[in-house]
Order: structure tokens, then sequence, then C-alpha cells
């Protein structure tokens, strides 16, 4: 799914095959998790193939080895044209693309004296498809921000997500809303959430959650269209009352939600300012206009 016999990685500086690339089983990362990763989007757009935000995303892959105390050596511009040259020689142009930064063997729990980097990019359509999601309120709870750096990517974090995600499908639900310690809404597995009411917008404030890249974008978009937007703590009763909610994210990109622990809500997600926030999300990548046209683009 992900790669095959010809499919070419960037791992420390040079251009491999997939299939024939190695990770020493004593690194510290496959044991204890530590490593720092991102997901990226490239778009085919109407000025050609463009990585969506790629100075912020690389941005915060550095933020995030920081954070751990990963060594971080690589620019964003090594880093960037090194992606562009991967999607070329995989003719790849709408891609997920995956940075890995991971550190060598090590059994002890100290910091990392070295590390090294991955890029990765295969097709990958929304990560949770293109249908309004069931979503089931999750017996886990985000991580208490005392105890890890919520602000960061890190792949040890991500344990909880697909413990989340498990229980929602074993329950029957297509995903999972994970709360905070103290009970309030804070995101999905791995997508930030807004609700909308009477024409406006919320999301959770940080504190709690990943402030994804995407979720910014929705920021600028209501800016940009006009749309009030608040972020606050948000009750799950708070967000049961709500017109529409959807999830953003870079994999996910924006998803409306059909119901919340079989509760629908109160209008057509079609007919929602939301729905107008994620055409015009999806217009924004492809590098259309603002408001788009239901006959231009219409996902």
């Amino acid at each position: 799914m992900y790669y095959n016999e010809e499919t070419i990685i960037y791992l420390d500086n040079e251009f491999v095959k997939a299939a024939d690339s190695k990770m020493n089983l004593y690194s510290q990362s496959l044991h204890y998790g530590y490593s720092a990763f991102e997901g990226i989007r490239s778009y085919k757009t109407a000025n050609g193939i463009k990585i969506f935000k790629q100075e912020e995303h690389f941005d915060r892959l550095r933020i995030s080895c920081e954070a751990v105390g990963i060594p971080y050596p690589w620019t964003n511009e090594e880093l960037i044209n090194a992606t562009y040259r991967l999607l070329e020689k995989n003719n790849l142009d709408n891609a997920y693309i995956r940075p890995l930064v991971f550190c060598p063997p090590n059994m002890s729990l100290q910091k990392a004296t070295s590390s090294h980097i991955l890029l990765a990019a295969w097709e990958w359509g929304a990560y949770l498809g293109n249908s309004l999601l069931r979503v089931g309120l999750s017996t886990f709870q985000r991580p208490n921000p005392k105890g890890f750096k919520i602000h960061a990517k890190i792949s040890g974090h991500y344990v909880n997500s697909i413990m989340a995600c498990q229980e929602a499908k074993d329950n029957g639900y297509d995903e999972a809303l994970l709360t905070d310690m103290n009970g309030f809404v804070a995101e999905g597995p791995g997508a930030n959430i807004f609700y909308e009411k009477d024409g406006k917008l919320f999301t959770p404030a940080p504190g709690n959650i990943l402030t994804g890249i995407t979720r910014a974008t929705v920021m600028e978009l209501c800016n940009e269209m006009a749309i009030e937007l608040t972020e606050k703590q948000i009750t799950v009763d708070e967000l049961k009352a709500a017109d529409a909610v959807f999830y953003c994210g870079t994999a996910a990109e924006i998803i409306g939600w059909e119901s919340l622990d079989g509760e629908s809500f109160k209008i057509p997600f079609n007919t929602s300012v939301s729905r107008r926030i994620q055409l015009a999300y999806k217009n924004r990548v492809l590098e259309l206009e603002l408001e788009p046209k239901r006959s231009l683009i219409d996902v």
C-alpha cells in the first residue's frame, strides 16, 4: 500500500529504494518511541505541484525534536528541496509525505547524540474518507500536558491515539473523540475539532491539544471569510448541541460529522458554514479562488 519494489525514499541525504533500506533494531526510537514525525501533503494545483504549508511543517518537525532533545541539523531549504526531488523520483503529485527523525542504537533513556532523517511519500486519499463521520466519545483522555510535550508531534504520543481509534472501531464508530484530563473536548486521535453554532465556529483553546497546521489554516479562512471564531474550553454537552461539527488535519483534510454517540446534529452538513470552510480549504490547497463555485469543486 505504501511502497513497492521501485519506491524511492530519502534516507540520511541519499535516495535509496525503500525495499532495500534498513533500520537498526537497537534504535532508541524503536524501543521507546523517541522520534518525531510530520504529515505533509502535496497537491497538483492550478500552478503545478506544490507542497502545502511546507515551511510550517518542517518548522514544527524541528520544534518537536528540540522539545524532546533530539538533534536536528537540517535546514528547511534542504529538506523541502529533497522532498520535491522525492516526489519527482516517485512520479507523485497528489501525495502524502512522511518525514521521520529517528535515533541511533541506545538502550538508555538519555538524550540522543545524533539522529537520522527519513522522507517517504505515497498516494493516499483522505485519511478518514469522504463520508460524514459517526464519532464515539472515547474512554481515553489526552495526556496531562505536564507529563508530555503536547505541542510536539512525537511518535510515542500516538499510542494514546491508537488505543482511542481501536476502541471507537470496536464500538462501531468511524472515529473517536478524546477529552482532556478535565473532561473538556480536546481533539480526535489525529485531527483537531471545530463546531458550529448559529453561524459561528468554536474550537478548543491551546494547552491540551496539538495545535495543527490545518487548524491554523481553518482559522485563516475564517478571518478571510468573515466567519466569527472563538477558542475556548468546550464541554461534551455543548458539542452535542452544535449545529455541525468537523475534524481537520493534514491526513484527514476537512471532514464533517454525522453524529456523536449516535446523536445527529441540527442542520445538514451540506447547508452549513462548516461546509463552506471545507470547500474553501480544498480550493486553498489547489490554489483556486477562496469561495468556491459548486460546479468547480464539490468534494
